[in-house]
């Protein structure tokens, strides 16, 4: 074990400050939401000593505002927090649903989606969901707030786009109107596993229940979680039917580069993303509809 530092700053700008000075002196820092992918990784395969800068103690981080057009949520909200407010679970369901995924009732207690989403894994289940719902990242930087698309955030396996003095503060989220999302994943066992295949899917619907806006993206099939959209395309102008989710299916499968490993195989994976995207995409009309 190496040796560690703990900061926890009450402030953007005290955690900005203390990110900067340990880059400046050449020392390695960690952001600390959770926690739960941390521990881990320190116990096992990354030891390196480092300062953790804990974002609990962060209003910006920690804020939930739920507004007419836009929706706050804070990287450093437990997952658990998230689930128990109805009003949220009935505008994003779709994301709550893959936070929910995330471990045990335990570790949903500290789990965040923020640090599952800088945590950065191929298989994160709140990645997709993220990406389906329109999620725009929120990171402070030294040189000023900035805002970077979902998608884009996550450059390679277990990398983003953060820089060494910049952090993650939450993420904005358009309000839906007429529309709903879901989350849908594949696992060998029954709970606790990560991801074989996953996909999340958020649509618009009309007066009439035709679909004129909508988001397909899908994870753990390759490096990155993927916005597919071709899969959206599909549906939109559709009454979200099967040979429209047929087609957003196909999408999918065709947009997935998997690997073959001990969990399943590259043949499997593609079909199963596809199956994935049907299913949620069928669960996300029917829960507009219901609106």
């Amino acid at each position: 074990m190496g040796a560690y530092a703990y900061q926890a700053p009450t402030s953007v700008e005290e955690a900005l400050a203390v990110l900067t000075s340990e880059a400046n002196a050449g020392n390695r820092t960690q952001m600390l939401a959770g926690g739960t992918d941390l521990l881990v990784q320190m116990r096992s395969v990354d030891r390196g000593e480092r300062t953790f800068v804990d974002v609990k103690h962060i209003a910006e981080a920690n804020e939930l505002s739920i507004g007419d057009d836009e929706i706050y949520i804070g990287s450093g909200i437990a997952s658990a927090v998230l689930y128990e407010n109805e009003e949220l679970m009935s505008i994003l369901p779709g994301l709550l649903e893959a936070s929910d995924l995330i471990g045990s009732t335990q570790i949903q207690g500290r789990a965040t989606i923020g640090g599952n989403l800088c945590n950065s894994s191929p298989a994160g289940d709140t990645i997709p969901a993220l990406i389906a719902v329109g999620a725009v990242c929120v990171i402070a930087s030294p040189e000023g707030s900035k805002e970077v698309a979902a998608e884009d955030f996550v450059t390679g396996v277990g990398t983003n786009c953060l820089g060494a003095s910049e952090f993650l503060v939450g993420f904005k989220v358009p309000r839906p109107g007429r529309g709903s999302s879901a989350y849908l994943r594949f696992i060998p066992r029954t709970e606790m596993d990560i991801a074989v295949a996953g996909a999340g899917v958020a649509l618009t619907l009309d007066g009439d229940g035709t679909c004129t806006a909508a988001r397909v993206s899908i994870g753990a099939v390759a490096p990155t979680a993927l916005l597919v959209s071709a899969a959206g395309d599909a549906l939109v102008g559709t009454k979200v039917d099967d040979a429209a989710l047929a087609a957003a299916a196909d999408a999918c499968s065709g947009a997935a580069s998997p690997i073959t490993d001990k969990r399943g195989t590259v043949e499997f994976r593609k079909k199963v993303v596809g199956v994935l995207c049907k299913r949620a995409g069928a669960i996300a009309r029917d829960r507009a509809l219901a609106l």
